[in-house]
């Protein structure tokens, strides 16, 4: 049976042996294992030297506390070495890279996890309503959980919590109860959801002692007047259940299961209910070798005594969601008093006591427990953090699951934790803390570093919002290639806000948005009437309103936009012209109407790119030139070569890159060649030609690229890239 025993070695003993002690935990280990704990241990012995708690003792006892409590758990070397260094590099001169030295990258990964997290101890004291603390809470757990790349980091700081709380007596009255509440709201929990049962009740025991003094003293002197006439109950049973299971064959462990002051304090608050009508005070754990064995034990109760129905449950057949396995009863026992029987293999009681922890056994190599990996993976993926409304002995299955390896979370510089989808950015902070606040974003700060607003944010990392007095909302936030917002709710308030805006202005705005992203991507002759009606919009004017409220966006219109834009009246005359055919024969990417076979190469003066209107030009000896259709040259083209015109148009699925050539304008700078390249290498774009000339006189930079690009969206994206570089006054497709 594996107890929660508070540790009695004597660390603070002025003849203390550190040698000794690391033989006694040690002592079943490899001997290179032992020798580094036993390293580990002078050198935390050493660094906290003249160090003292506030009770008095020093400070390297409750080290050696905290590596014990984790050594009870059966946990690995590199665990209980970083157990003992966890507080070296926070508090003394010992540096986090003289760990990674001497001790290797796995345990200065670990001692830096525990410090990391030292964040926690910050917990707000939020004074308004329980359903907020509730909600913090709920983030914190989730931070710990998502910040940590090693679950042994969570292992190691609730060891610590552990003996922090063994030894609150020495703090004032108002620092036991914020930590205790602490404890309840975050460490039990969480100990909850790892599975270690032993660390979850000792918690929860030790903390109900300092927040509600009264009702623990009371709960304990009612269960400590009748615990003789109880032990004498439980022998009695115990005994009837042996002697029936050895008349069985079974051979099994039976004994009293302790009741925590805890959980009965908690299940008389939630049913109203007094300390003696609480049945389940009495209970027995029957533990056997099989889950045959478990079910002929669940028989052999039942036709003993009579079940109380609906409070059975079968956590074998029926597992809870963190893994847990058990078959749980209520029987009318002797003396007709209530009794609470648990049944359960060796295995099911050891992973119920130890969970997580249970798995990790140290292996040759390394290597570590198949079902520790699939615990952690399941960890990852389906922990629920509602509300801790009820106990494990209630028979009520208190897991649901839910899925937050796609989120982050991240502080606020109260301290407040902010549950946000992954790959969120400030601007999305901003919002999801108050609307104003999104309104008003200028800028924001990373842990103390001004970032850009279309950062990544990463767990566990505190933002700071800066904001003007009188701030509006940019419409480039609502442009997706961008990056500003990743999150709906944001965005919906971005429209919102331009929604509200009166119809004039919103069709001026619109209007000033289609004709620059137009002039940007070279499509000039566009039938506005047409794009209108292909987003269903009576108007010209709806449609502008629509893009200028934020309800279209730059990116729809230039990709519609493809299939409206017309050359002039002059241009169409001359493509009227153009020979049709009734056959159709393709060649590469582009489809020839009316001529078989025919040579077709890009047009050097005007460069299309797939979805560009384009014509055919039948040139001597080099087949088909491929020209935009409002070329300039195909536009001055003379009356008797009008019959060398010949239609085209893309194939389906092209899949080829085209050459486009963009012009940028702007105030030189340091590094703006550099901010330039960064964004065509992100969008993997293969650049061809690169010209750059600044005018000295003006400080003017205009440069000529030529980029491979696969489409006309894509050219889009780049170019509004580019024009939100700092400096950059216009980029656009050169004409």
């Amino acid at each position: 049976m594996v107890k929660a025993t508070e540790i009695t070695t004597d660390f603070a003993h002025p003849d203390f042996d550190i040698d000794a002690w690391v033989q006694s935990i040690a002592a079943d280990r490899p001997a290179v294992e032992r020798e580094l704990i036993q390293r580990a241990a002078h050198l935390a012995a050493h660094a906290h030297r003249g160090q003292k708690r506030k009770s008095g003792e020093p400070y390297i006892a409750h080290v050696f506390a905290v590596t014990e409590i984790l050594n009870r758990l059966n946990l690995d070397y590199e665990t209980l070495c970083a157990a003992i260094l966890h507080d070296v590099v926070e508090d003394t001169d010992v540096t986090l890279e003289q760990i990674r030295t001497e001790y290797g990258m796995t345990i200065a990964k670990l001692v830096d996890g525990v410090t990391k997290m030292a964040l926690i101890s910050d917990y707000p004291a939020v004074a308004s309503t329980a359903k907020i603390e509730s909600r913090q809470a709920e983030n914190l757990r989730k931070l710990l959980l998502a910040m940590v790349e090693d679950v042994r980091v969570v292992l190691i700081k609730l060891a610590d919590r552990v003996h922090n709380m063994r030894t609150l007596s020495h703090l004032p009255r108002e620092k036991q109860v914020r930590i205790a509440q602490e404890t309840l709201d975050i460490f039990a929990p969480l100990a909850n959801r790892l599975g270690i049962w032993q660390i979850k009740w000792e918690l929860e025991d030790l903390s109900l002692r300092y927040v509600e003094p009264e009702q623990y003293k009371k709960i304990a002197r009612l269960l400590d007047e009748r615990r003789v006439d109880r032990e004498k109950y439980i022998a009695k049973v115990i005994d009837i259940i042996k002697a029936e299971l050895k008349k069985a064959g079974i051979e099994a462990e039976v004994y009293g299961r302790p009741k925590h002051i805890y959980s009965i304090w908690k299940k008389m608050k939630r049913k109203g209910i007094g300390f003696h009508e609480v049945f389940d005070v009495r209970a027995v754990r029957i533990l056997v070798d099989t889950v045959t064995h478990c079910y002929a034990a669940l028989g052999i109760v039942h036709s003993l005594w009579k079940h109380i129905p609906k409070e059975f449950d079968d956590y074998i057949a029926t597992p809870k969601e963190n893994d847990y396995q058990s078959l749980h009863t209520a029987v009318v026992g002797p003396e007709s008093k209530t009794l609470e029987i648990q049944i359960r293999t060796y295995e099911m009681h050891e992973h119920s006591e130890l969970g997580v922890a249970a798995h990790w056994r140290y292996k040759e190599g390394g290597r570590y427990d198949a079902k520790y990996e699939d615990k952690i993976a399941w960890l990852r993926q389906l922990l629920d953090w509602k509300d801790e409304g009820v106990e494990a002995g209630d028979f009520i299955d208190r897991f649901k699951s839910e899925v937050f390896q796609d989120r982050v979370y991240v502080l606020t510089p109260k301290g407040n934790v902010i549950d946000l989808r992954a790959g969120a950015t400030p601007l999305d902070f901003a919002y999801a803390i108050h609307t104003d606040i999104g309104q008003r974003c200028r800028g924001a700060k990373v842990d103390g570093r001004i970032v850009p607003l279309t950062y990544d944010l990463k767990n566990g990392e505190q933002v700071e919002i800066l904001t003007t007095r009188h701030g509006t909302p940019s419409r480039d936030w609502l442009s997706p290639h961008l990056g500003y917002l990743k999150t709906p709710r944001a965005r919906a308030k971005v429209r919102a806000w331009f929604k509200q805006l009166d119809q004039g202005k919103n069709i001026a705005d619109g209007k000033a948005i289609v004709e620059r992203e137009l002039a940007r991507v070279g499509l000039n002759q566009v039938d506005l009437q047409k794009l209108a009606e292909k987003f269903h919009a009576q108007t010209v004017n709806e449609f502008l309103a629509h893009v200028g409220r934020g309800e279209i966006t730059s990116t729809q219109v230039v990709s519609r936009a493809q299939e409206f834009s017309t050359p002039e009246n002059h241009d169409t005359q001359v493509l009227r012209k153009a020979r049709p055919a009734p056959s159709k024969d393709t060649s590469g990417d582009i489809k020839i109407l009316g001529v078989g076979n025919l040579l077709t190469h890009i047009a050097k003066c005007c460069k299309p790119v797939p979805s560009d209107p384009i014509v055919g030009y039948i040139t001597k000896g080099r087949g088909v030139t491929i020209h935009r259709q409002d070329c300039p040259n195909i536009l001055r083209i003379q009356e008797d070569s009008l019959d060398r015109l010949i239609e085209v148009s893309w194939s389906e699925g092209h899949s080829a890159s085209y050459p486009v050539d963009i012009a940028i304008v702007a105030y030189d700078r340091q590094g703006l060649l550099r901010d330039i390249s960064s964004i065509l290498s992100n969008e993997k774009l293969n650049v061809l030609s690169i010209n750059t000339m600044t005018d000295l006189k003006d400080h003017m930079a205009r440069m000529h690229i030529t980029l491979e690009i696969s489409d006309i969206a894509q050219l889009s994206r780049v170019l509004a890239k580019i024009n939100q570089l700092p400096n950059v006054l216009e980029a656009q497709r050169k004409q």
